[in-house]
């Protein structure tokens, strides 16, 4: 491949992920910094939901993963090359972490109005366990929602492709990313994503918020790299053994 068709691939990877990151993390920036005034866990989940799925149509020409567990596990399950996967996810975890360096310039007034020494609102950026003595519950949390997370774009992409709607997938990803995060986004943050956690967890410790899960003696910050990216592979390899073997053999 030469070398602009890989900078027009990182470029769509880029904007996709970037696209994504400033309406998700927007959105609970404005529900944190007016204090459930103007958002709620259902505003977050719902434009979630959405950020995703503009994210897909921006980033369309890269096959839009915007997410290292995503492109981790297409190549472990031979659908895309090993050798692209440090960039994806370099690029995706810089794309994540702009984003959040632009949302805290929008916001950064009523941060400082809450939180004058930053030391309790990196969540607005990056995720936390609901139990942080406890890391084991939040690792299986998000071993878990990336499973379903891969399982089901997978379903997804091969059912619209053979129907011919393929149009349609990014919004039931979209849709599918919402239910996750209301039906377990509870318990770690909902990250799912190594890239939208740990872009943004960097840009925190840059800033100087304490409580950033990196700096601050804590583990924290493995559990939604490693969680995510055993979670996908796992998901995907199980759609390979199940729904899709049942689609290979049909054809």
């Amino acid at each position: 491949m030469s070398m602009k068709e890989t900078y027009k691939e990182l470029l769509s990877e880029f904007l996709g992920t970037f696209i994504m990151m400033l309406f998700g993390l927007g959105v609970v920036a404005m529900a944190v910094v007016f204090e459930g005034d103007k958002g709620n866990f259902l505003s977050i989940t719902l434009a979630w939901g959405f950020a995703v799925m503009f994210g897909i149509f921006v980033g369309g020409y890269s096959g839009a993963h915007l997410n290292p567990a995503v492109s981790f596990a297409l190549a472990a399950t031979h659908r895309f090359p090993w050798k692209k996967v440090p960039l994806y996810a370099l690029t995706q975890t810089f794309a994540a972490f702009m984003a959040a360096l632009v949302v805290y310039l929008d916001y950064f007034r009523e941060i400082l109005r809450i939180d004058p020494s930053l030391s309790k609102t990196a969540g607005i950026f990056t995720t936390f366990p609901a139990e942080p003595d406890h890391l084991m519950f939040g690792l299986f949390d998000q071993v878990l929602g990336t499973f379903l997370l891969l399982f089901l774009i997978l379903a997804v992409l091969d059912h619209f492709k053979r129907v011919g709607s393929e149009y349609l997938s990014p919004i039931m990803i979209g849709l599918l990313v919402m239910v996750i995060g209301m039906s377990f986004g509870g318990m770690y943050g909902y990250a799912i994503n190594p890239a939208r956690d740990f872009g943004p967890r960097l840009m925190t410790v840059m800033l100087g918020f304490s409580n950033n899960g990196l700096t601050d003696g804590t583990l924290i910050y493995l559990v939604p790299i490693i969680g995510p990216l055993i979670g996908g592979t796992l998901g995907a390899l199980a759609y390979d053994f199940t729904i899709g073997r049942m689609y290979f053999n049909k054809k």
